[in-house]
């Protein structure tokens, strides 16, 4: 028996690029996804083995019978909605295509204001000669240590993680990208693993309320890992944790960058005064205008 593929979909994705394009569409539409289009020419690229360009250029181009049934494979762990990173194995961030697993959470657009205001300060104090220390705790596939090492040639990293899956995934991207000799990978509690004062910590912690999880996208709800977006009761708990370590681990002079869920700025900005008495507190809005990074640097 055929495997269903979505509520009301055309019997196939017919015989050429354009007819699979349009049946592909039509299914995850169906199937509720944000973007069915964009899905659809990704996964047919997928298997045709072209780039989306490619896909769009040749309305024409005639599919064989197992180019077919893989799409409508495709398609159909798209429609139960199973990430697109996961049915690729790969996601782009920061100009990177980087490995991605189940297990392991999906690096989010939305990150790389993480990445761009960490390598601003460093750039601020050295350019990329800076040779200094950074730690991003929570490193889940690497996605942030691995962005900042192509750009800092000369700093050295730690990536700590509670989860070996993900450290394994963040090794991997590390590999590929030329970068690993400078990264040490650590499993550990935050910032228990990291030896030695750091001049930067960067940290993309839970900070999802508990509450709200089972409401989420499904891609989310159902096939990422709970402990990487769980941020407990109010969604601050990882910060409660993380702070007071990393006040005791930066070096003088020091900065530490977080990203924060839409409306915990003001809570988390609060948590860094107390412990960093005396330093400077700054937030940051993504493109959406919601605040996504809060820091805290030593002056005023």
């Amino acid at each position: 028996m055929a495997e269903p593929v979505g509520r009301s979909a055309p019997e196939g994705p017919g015989r050429t690029v354009g007819e699979a394009l349009r049946w592909g569409r039509e299914v995850l539409r169906g199937a509720g996804c944000e973007s069915p289009a964009l899905d659809a020419e990704l996964l047919l690229g997928e298997v045709l083995g072209w780039t989306r360009a490619r896909v769009l250029a040749h309305p024409e181009a005639a599919l064989n019978p197992a180019q077919g049934a893989a799409y409508r494979r495709l398609v159909g762990r798209r429609a139960r909605r199973e990430p697109l990173a996961h049915i690729l194995g790969r996601r782009a961030f920061w100009g990177m295509d980087l490995k991605v697993r189940p297990g392991v959470l999906i690096p989010r657009p939305e990150t790389e204001l993480l990445v761009e205001r960490a390598l601003a300060w460093a750039l601020e104090r050295g350019g990329r000669a800076w040779s200094g220390t950074v730690a991003d705790v929570g490193t889940g596939s690497g996605a942030v240590v691995v962005a900042l090492a192509r750009e800092l040639p000369w700093a050295r990293f730690w990536a700590t993680d509670a989860s070996p899956e993900a450290l394994w995934v963040a090794q991997e991207n590390a590999c590929q990208q030329g970068v690993a000799h400078r990264i040490r990978f650590a499993r550990g509690d935050w910032l228990a693993p990291v030896e030695g004062p750091v001049d930067c910590i960067v940290s993309n912690p839970p900070y999802v309320p508990s509450g709200e999880l089972d409401r989420l996208a499904p891609e989310i709800a159902r096939y990422e890992p709970r402990p990487a977006l769980d941020g407990g009761p109010d969604g601050l708990a990882a910060y409660r944790r993380l702070v007071p370590q990393a006040a005791r681990a930066l070096s003088p002079g020091g900065a530490l960058f977080l990203e924060v869920g839409y409306d915990q700025a003001d809570a988390v900005s609060d948590l860094l005064r107390g412990h960093f008495p005396g330093w400077k507190v700054e937030r940051v809005r993504d493109l959406g205008g919601h605040w996504r990074v809060v820091a805290v640097q030593w002056g005023r």
